[in-house]
């Protein structure tokens, strides 16, 4: 049986397909959107008059079509006539001041299509069970569209920019170099257009159904989502919320100035710009001020803590400090910043007491990086009883990733436990795989954390300082990466590889790295560690030259009879 286009709405001729709401093999049933209609007199949608299933769809999004023309091939079990459902009345009118309104039933519903929801989507949806994300942005989150693709973008900009301006270490010449912030940010937002693209066509491949609107609960079952003026309830048998996190608002007195910037504004300002002063000298403010720096442009951080990454080896603290110096970034450790201001020319002051003296510099812009914040705005997770860590900052989740409700998971940033895109991913197929009734074990303390400075910073497992902190029994090795060929011909030679052995149990317990290609070489300890492969077996690897890779081997005949290629 073939559904045909039977009416448009107003005189029109033709509409466009602005969404199709139902793929091939779907279950449908009478009254049932099947798609909707973009037209001049405005948006309407083709509702089913049968019950049955989906056989062909024979029309695409975005396609013109026209009165009689050919929709859907469907196997029918029920007409409307036949059904005891009444058929929804379409009124035009009444959907443009009102909304549409439909109840929806599935196995699971995501919320948030960030790396831990989307991801937990597919998963699920290649498992075989009916998923349903809701998003109320872009597909991707936070991570795609505003904070770990978008910096890598323009890190990646920045570097070839500073190696153009070094070209003579090169042997080369290079003349006439000119940075266009805006071609740069145009870049970065067609490498976040196609990621997002490549999402969405998964993600409807996989026949997950995308809503985008806000979402509440309205009990443990129940959720209301909100898009416009149409609603949708929807019941599901579980739920996983992946909402993320959001900019941490600090109260600062000058931080609506114009010229201030989070990392958000940041990664979307056009202009190009002399000077910088960022507040913050973790993650987020480490990478900005190397890119940043590398774009020639001058920048200053304030840390209020007594050094800068403080969640690192303390000697990888100390090199990238060293690092930032020698580029000309300016580094003020144990700095609190009081307040910023505005000077006579329209430049930004900022204020901040060191070594209780009261000090302040000046810059074109300002640029706050300190922290994020548990985004569960909106939730209403009072209704389904879902309750928060003790901290009242993020959901409380078991080792499964389940709330007090037992069949509500939360994943990712929302929960304010590692605030890390691939611990989202890794935690949304851990929780799709304990609904499906397997026990998946995430093990927390083998999660490799990367840093994109220049060079970049990687570690996985316990570095020194946490190791002896727990009076751990260790022998530490420490291989520079100028005694490496390869990262010599990169000209890269700062920066070293720390690992660290357990003397009581024989096994490596962590490695700390910064240095070229650390981003890549973390991947290579994360499975030696994680797995428990033995020094032995490590020494004896062949590791192929020349490679950056050849750190890894030194650092590990260090514990033994020493490196090879490096004596102190």
């Amino acid at each position: 049986m073939i559904i045909k286009l039977e009416q448009l709405t107003g005189h029109a001729k033709t509409a466009k397909i602005g969404k199709l709401n139902v793929a091939e093999g779907d279950q449908i049933e009478v009254g049932q959107p099947l798609l909707q209609m973009e037209s001049k007199k405005g948006n309407s949608p083709v509702l089913s008059k049968y019950k049955g299933k989906i056989e062909k769809v024979l029309v695409d999004e975005g396609q013109e079509i026209e009165l009689g023309q050919s929709l859907f091939e469907v196997t029918a079990e029920e007409t409307a006539k036949e059904s005891a459902e009444v058929k929804p009345k379409l009124d035009y009118f009444g959907g443009l001041l009102n909304g549409k309104k439909e109840d929806i039933r599935t196995d699971l519903l995501v919320i948030g299509a960030g790396p831990g929801g989307y991801v937990a989507a597919l998963y699920a949806a290649k498992k075989g069970i009916q998923t349903v994300l809701v998003e109320k942005d872009s597909m991707g989150g936070t991570c795609l569209n505003v904070g770990c693709i978008p910096t890598k973008a323009l890190i990646k900009s920045s570097e070839v920019f500073h190696q153009m301006m070094h070209a003579d270490d090169f042997g080369l010449s290079v003349k006439e170099i000119e940075l266009d912030m805006a071609k740069v940010i145009d870049k970065k937002d067609e490498i976040k257009g196609t990621l997002v693209s490549g999402i969405e066509y998964l993600l409807k491949k996989n026949n997950v159904r995308v809503i985008k609107g806000t979402a509440s609960f309205l009990n443990d079952k129940q959720l209301l989502v909100k898009s416009g003026k149409d609603e949708y309830t929807i019941e599901a048998n579980n739920t996983i919320i992946a909402t993320g996190s959001q900019i941490a608002d600090i109260a600062l007195p000058g931080i609506d100035h114009d010229f201030v910037m989070n990392s958000t504004s940041a990664l979307a300002y056009r202009q190009n710009i002399s000077s910088v002063t960022i507040i913050g000298g973790g993650v987020i403010g480490m990478e900005f001020a190397f890119l940043y720096s590398n774009f020639g442009i001058q920048v200053n951080v304030l840390e209020f803590c007594d050094r800068l990454l403080t969640m690192v080896d303390k000697d990888v603290s100390e090199e990238i400090a060293h690092i930032a110096d020698e580029k000309g970034i300016g580094i003020f450790t144990g700095s609190k910043v009081t307040r910023i201001e505005e000077d006579q020319t329209g430049r930004a002051v900022v204020i901040f007491e060191q070594d209780g003296v009261e000090k302040y510099i000046t810059s074109e812009k300002v640029l706050v990086a300190i922290g994020r914040t548990p985004n569960v705005n909106g939730l209403e997770l009072g209704k389904p009883g879902v309750k928060l860590n003790d901290n009242g900052k993020g959901i409380a989740v078991n080792e499964h990733l389940q709330t007090s409700v037992e069949h509500i998971y939360a994943i990712g940033d929302v929960t304010n436990r590692i605030q890390l895109a691939h611990v989202a991913s890794h935690e949304g197929i851990a929780a799709v795989d304990h609904i499906l009734g397997t026990d998946a074990h995430i093990d927390y303390g083998m999660v490799p954390n990367v840093i994109f400075t220049s060079p970049e910073i990687a570690a996985v497992g316990l570095n020194e300082d946490q190791a002896r902190l727990m009076g751990r029994n260790i022998h530490v090795s420490k291989f520079p990466f100028q005694a490496n060929g390869k990262a010599l011909t990169m000209r890269e030679g700062r920066g070293f590889i720390k690992v660290v052995k357990d003397l009581d149990n024989g096994r490596l317990i962590g490695a700390s790295i910064i240095g070229p290609e650390a981003s890549a070489l973390i991947s290579t300890l994360t499975v030696m560690i994680g797995s428990g492969i033995s020094e032995d077996e490590i020494a004896h690897t062949i590791f192929a030259h020349p490679t950056t890779g050849e750190v890894i081997h030194e650092a590990v005949l260090g514990l033994g009879i020493g490196a090879l290629h490096y004596d102190e």
